[in-house]
């Protein structure tokens, strides 16, 4: 009787300890599970690359790639031969990534300012090096060289103890000239002698230390995600790790995966569809359109303007996407006065126009369909019309996507008054901005139309 009862406690918890592993190792079972709301609610997010390539700090983040890979480019190794001796080594960059202004607290004053609701920080890039201690990357990381701090503890301590910004980190598979990861391509990866000693012991142990709500993946293309182990690392990560409530995945765990599977999709960088995708997705845009990583060359000219940010901020959400905005700190870990001005302008906006981006969802139409500067959100019986460019001469605005009623009311975020509209010959409403005073207007770059009791053509 009693060992009936024990081997039916058994059963039980091994009945129970399935239940608790809800998915499987496989695209078709973790690709059901549900889209954890705070991302989708979220809306904006800011990227950080950051590493020993801000020592350079010229071209790009890719800079020893581009000094010392396949196809060494001319002016990278031009700046080498003028500006370094002979023997210097990529590695001799990284004593000199001290952080010395690195101000966690500065960095989450003005993150909070600039709106957005998640970070996500380069934990590992390309070249190797770690802005962690990491038991894995023996003297290439940012405590043995360079700062000597735990940087990712810092900022993520510095979030949670100062703000309500959900933590990600970024982490790059592949390493250019890591002679592990090496010896596996020359093996055409038909061994995964570099996964095993590297990577998923890195990717587990920054997931069981710092606990990132985004593991934001790449540096993958080369191999196959079975290759990486990426379904076997996605399922823990959703079944046992100290984040499976609520962390989410890109798309970039192995040739085949992108823009097929994960929480979100990325598809490409600066990805931008301009139409509604049946799947969330999420587009990361540098506010440098030239690199991600600081450069010391940088000309205000290759700065996205506040404009152009908040069109890509509305266009993205219309469709359904979230917004990730990069910046690149120096390697004294300061931030520079033009990207902080772009960030404090964007949270000026959304202190304004938020009601419209945070937690809304895709209207029917996303562009309206007589005027493109036009972009659409809705949030319950409200919908949105962001307008992109003000009509100074004409002072009217026609909307071709919107059906109007008798009881239809319209006025721009910011300004309480009440809009006059008359229904347009060809259907739709053309909005009437006469009575407006615009200097009264809140909003500086964008203004967006409140609309209730409307219907759609």
């Amino acid at each position: 009787m009693i060992e009936k009862k024990i081997f039916s406690l058994l059963i039980l918890i091994v009945v129970k300890q399935a239940e608790s592993l809800k998915y499987d190792p496989s695209w078709s079972s973790l690709d059901t599970r549900p889209l954890p709301k705070w991302y989708d609610d979220a809306k904006v997010g800011i990227f950080i690359h950051w590493g020993v390539f801000s020592v350079p700090a010229f071209r790009s983040e890719w800079f020893w790639w581009d000094w010392q890979g396949d196809k060494p480019t001319s002016d990278v190794v031009d700046f080498m031969k003028k500006n370094y001796a002979p023997n210097f080594q990529y590695a001799d960059f990284g004593p000199e990534f001290k952080a010395e202004f690195f101000d966690p607290l500065q960095w989450v004053s003005l993150f909070n300012a600039s709106g957005a609701k998640y970070v996500v920080l380069t934990s590992k890039h390309h070249e190797g090096y770690t802005l962690w201690p990491s038991a894995y990357s023996w003297n290439w990381n940012s405590n043995d060289v360079g700062p000597h701090r735990d940087l990712v503890d810092d900022l993520a301590q510095a979030i949670r103890k100062n703000s309500s910004l959900r933590f990600g980190l970024y982490h790059s598979l592949f390493e250019w000239f890591n002679p592990l990861y090496l010896s596996d391509k020359n093996q055409s990866f038909n061994t995964q002698i570099y996964v095993k000693e590297k990577v998923l012991p890195s990717l587990h142990e920054i997931v069981n230390k710092y606990e990132p709500e985004v593991v934001w993946s790449d540096g993958d293309w080369e191999a196959h995600d079975s290759y990486w182990n990426s379904t076997a690392f996605i399922a823990w990560l959703y079944n046992e790790s100290p984040v499976k409530e609520s962390v989410v995945v890109n798309d970039r765990w192995g040739s085949g995966v992108l823009c097929q599977h994960g929480d979100f999709y990325t598809c490409q960088d600066n990805f931008n569809p301009g139409k509604l995708l049946e799947h969330k997705w999420e587009n990361c845009m540098p506010l440098d359109k030239n690199s991600w990583g600081f450069r010391r060359n940088l000309k205000l000219s290759d700065v996205l303007t506040i404009e152009e940010v908040i069109k890509s901020l509305a266009e993205t959400v219309s469709c359904g996407g979230n917004i990730l905005i990069n910046i690149g700190p120096t390697k004294e870990g300061a931030i520079a006065p033009i990207f902080e001005e772009r960030l404090r302008q964007m949270g000026e906006w959304l202190s304004i126009n938020g009601e419209a981006i945070y937690e809304s969802r895709p209207w029917k139409y996303q562009n309206d369909t007589k005027n493109s500067d036009v972009w659409y959100t809705s949030s319950g019986d409200f919908v949105y019309a962001i307008l992109l460019k003000y009509p100074q001469e004409t002072l009217k605005v026609e909307l071709g996507s919107v059906q109007i009623t008798e009881a239809t009311q319209i006025n721009i975020l910011g300004n309480e008054e009440k809009l006059q509209w008359v229904e347009s010959p060809e259907g739709g409403v053309v909005i009437d901005l006469h009575s407006v005073d615009s200097s009264s207007l809140v909003s500086k770059w964008a203004w967006t139309f409140k609309l209730q009791n409307i219907s759609y053509k």
